[in-house]
């Protein structure tokens, strides 16, 4: 699936001028977490969040230093934080350098930028810079809940174990030699040794996703795996 598949459009926006009390109504009453800047042409010039309205004057909860704090803090930095708390326009707060992407990018490097950049949303933008959809990791969460069962094949038991080790055998951190599976009527018999929970767990859940396997009984044992 790529952006454009789960994507809310159109989107919320508001323009650079808009006031910091406007937006913090908008928030509220559309109960979301962030807001789109753009400019009359629809191109994205930020994203103001709730974060960037936590510390304001309005609501006394402007940053504070201390002393001390003054002094190891630089004058540019207060004078930052003072336009944060004070602003009335929100484009003296947005976030400018905005993570976004296309609406043909897949949901896997959605996920990755949603995780990496600890973003809740990603603007998707066409190839002019034009806004043109959100995707929220809510949105990510719709895709789980309403994708569509795959279709169920019934596979001999021998083909689930072939299955099983072909699975493992794609992946970087298995220990095959370690590890035997013995399948009847579906149910998938694990043993041998896992140098770790973490691995022992990842096993199991190889062999439950295979298509046909009615259970999984781990008797896994874990012990370090340069002793074989």
């Amino acid at each position: 699936m790529q952006a454009r598949d789960i994507m809310v459009s159109p989107v919320v926006t508001v323009g650079p001028h808009a006031s910091v009390k406007e937006v913090a109504k908008i928030l509220l009453e559309r109960r979301i977490s962030a807001v789109p800047v753009v400019d009359p042409d629809n191109k994205l010039l930020g994203i103001v969040s709730e974060g960037d309205l936590m510390h304001r004057a309005e609501s006394g909860t402007e940053r504070t230093y201390s002393w001390w704090l003054r002094l190891l803090t630089g004058d540019a930095e207060q004078a930052t934080d003072y336009v944060r708390s004070h602003s009335v326009k929100v484009q003296d707060i947005m976030t400018q350098n905005v993570a976004t992407a296309s609406s043909e990018t897949p949901l896997s490097e959605i996920a990755m930028l949603l995780e990496e950049r600890q973003i809740k949303r990603v603007p998707i933008v066409n190839r002019e810079g034009q806004l043109v959809g959100t995707v929220s990791r809510s949105n990510l969460l719709q895709a789980i809940a309403s994708a569509k069962p795959k279709l169920e094949v019934s596979l001999s038991d021998a083909a689930i174990r072939k299955r099983f080790f072909d699975e493992l055998k794609k992946q970087p951190w298995a220990h095959t030699l370690t590890v035997n599976a013995t399948v009847q009527d579906g149910v998938v018999d694990l043993w041998g040794f896992a140098p770790s929970t973490a691995e022992r767990t990842a096993i199991r859940v190889a062999a439950e996703a295979i298509s046909g396997v009615q259970a999984v009984n781990d008797h896994l044992l874990e012990t370090p795996v340069f002793v074989y």
